[in-house]
């Protein structure tokens, strides 16, 4: 599956949003985010943000290799830094450009057909680093679900009205009513 920056849809966008503002109550974190790879720059570009910066952040993107998410993009591994002062990986440069500079950022990659589509962050979580294997762990699994709804939602998409079931139609209009409720 190849996600384009420009093809998401409001129902592919609500649910990035929804995953990153469970991961950003999850970990009491100061923020979240999801980055999705733009398949024909190559550029990481955000797509979903909650807490800080949530506001400007949407559709802002970033050379593909930037900072923290770009190695976990790169590399398909999960990263925990708790100081990011002793990270080689992060770019002081690119989190000032975003208005806000963390002290801690844990991040998943999101996986589709064994590629890496996306990056989900969380910036200075709380509790102090108790569980961090465990947290580590958590994240990989938003990001997994992340993952799989974005493949579902465009696999759908892609199927087009004429080859859709009744019961993907279903599907796809649960997904956006689910999605469209105001949660609170």
């Amino acid at each position: 599956m190849t996600i384009s920056h420009d093809a998401a849809t409001p129902t592919e966008r609500r649910l990035l949003q929804s995953i990153v503002e469970v991961a950003r109550h999850v970990f009491g974190a100061a923020a979240s985010s999801i980055f999705l790879i733009d398949a024909e720059a190559g550029d990481l570009v955000f797509e979903a943000v909650a807490g800080e910066g949530d506001d400007q952040l949407v559709g802002s993107r970033f050379p593909a290799g930037t900072g923290i998410a770009g190695w976990v993009a790169a590399s398909g591994q999960s990263m925990l830094v708790d100081d990011l002062r002793d990270s080689k990986h992060f770019s002081g440069e690119a989190a000032a450009s975003t208005g806000y500079v963390p002290n801690s950022i844990m991040a998943a990659p999101l996986f589709s057909d064994d590629e890496c589509v996306g990056v989900l962050e969380v910036l200075d979580r709380g509790g102090g680093g108790v569980r961090d294997m465990a947290d580590v762990e958590l994240l990989g699994l938003l990001a997994d679900q992340a993952a799989i709804g974005l493949e579902l939602l465009t696999r759908l998409r892609a199927a087009g009205p004429s080859r859709r079931s009744g019961k993907a139609l279903q599907l796809l209009d649960l997904a956006e009513s689910l999605l469209a409720e105001p949660h609170g």
